[in-house]
């Protein structure tokens, strides 16, 4: 039976609560089971450490694969797509998908990739080796990220979720691409005002196809019935 693997972007936790509306509808809808990756670098999960960085998300990856029988999709957003190139190699795997993410060479790095954008998400030290947003507090962190999320709850238990991450997320280079030969679904989120259309359609060229999404940053709470409805699709494509 296919399950699905979820990978969270850069400076937030608790995947499952992200995610948490779209494996909701196709556990109901499918009887699709689902997971949410931990992310060391962002202090989840038991292997964390302060020098936790790529190389520690995509071991956490990897593990969450070992463990599934069920031939998985896994689905990345924003920097998730970085964790997979590098955890996603794995025979378990049947599809990839991406949403509003990244499909990085061998070499590169997730700063690397952020490099090419006109207004990136600021950010500051915060702790040893550690980076928090810059510059944001709830209101201005909706309004650039989930302008199409229309609940006030929904917005605030975000904005608490945002977290700091370590430096040697962004600054690793990636040495697989797991993408390279396997299928993969990228879902451009047209209206983001984080991560430019432009950057996610190089991306997306990537892939072995690609959809264009009327949404913001995070489809998964602004439209998770659009989401679940297009991973359904790949399901069964798959």
């Amino acid at each position: 039976m296919t399950g699905i693997v979820f990978v969270h972007g850069a400076l937030v936790r608790d995947g499952a609560w992200w995610w948490g509306p779209v494996s909701e509808l196709l556990q109901a809808s499918s009887g699709l089971s689902s997971r949410s990756v931990q992310l060391p670098s962002c202090a989840e999960g038991a292997s964390h450490d302060a020098g936790a960085g790529l190389a520690e998300d995509a071991a956490a990856l990897r593990r969450s694969l070992d463990e599934a029988d069920d031939d998985l999709i896994v689905v990345g957003h924003s920097y998730g797509g970085t964790v997979m190139a590098e955890g996603a190699d794995h025979p378990n795997v049947r599809h990839l998908v991406y949403i509003s993410s990244y499909l990085p060479s061998v070499g590169q790095a997730q700063g690397e990739l952020l490099s090419s954008e006109r207004d990136p998400v600021a950010v500051r030290p915060s702790s040893a080796g550690m980076l928090e947003v810059d510059g944001y507090d709830q209101e201005s962190f909706g309004a650039r990220f989930l302008q199409d999320v229309d609940d006030p709850a929904v917005r605030a238990n975000a904005w608490s979720r945002v977290t700091e991450q370590s430096v040697a997320a962004f600054t690793t280079p990636t040495t697989r691409a797991a993408w390279q030969g396997r299928e993969s679904t990228y879902f451009v989120c047209a209206e983001d005002r984080s991560t430019s259309a432009g950057l996610q359609r190089r991306h997306a060229a990537r892939a072995t196809r690609s959809i264009e999404l009327p949404t913001g940053h995070h489809p998964f709470l602004s439209r998770p019935d659009l989401v679940a409805n297009h991973l359904r699709e790949v399901v069964d494509a798959s």
